[in-house]
């Protein structure tokens, strides 16, 4: 069971990345997982990824009544 645990978090820890860019709606979500995906075990990839989706290149909101 704490093996287990420790997996998920593990898992959710290296995919921190996306969840990150999909939560900000970032417009490059595909393209940060495949590169997280890809890449994210070299360190310096995961670290790409996390600053990539961490800009602020996001999906505007509409604004009505204007």
């Amino acid at each position: 069971m704490a093996s287990t645990t420790f997996l998920l978090f593990l898992a959710f820890l290296y995919f921190l990345p996306v969840f990150v860019a999909a939560s900000r709606k970032h417009n490059n979500t595909a393209a940060i997982g495949v590169l997280n995906l890809l890449l994210g075990w070299t360190v310096v990839g995961w670290v790409a990824a996390l600053i990539w989706s961490a800009t602020d290149n996001v999906r505007g909101v509409a604004i009505q009544g204007q």
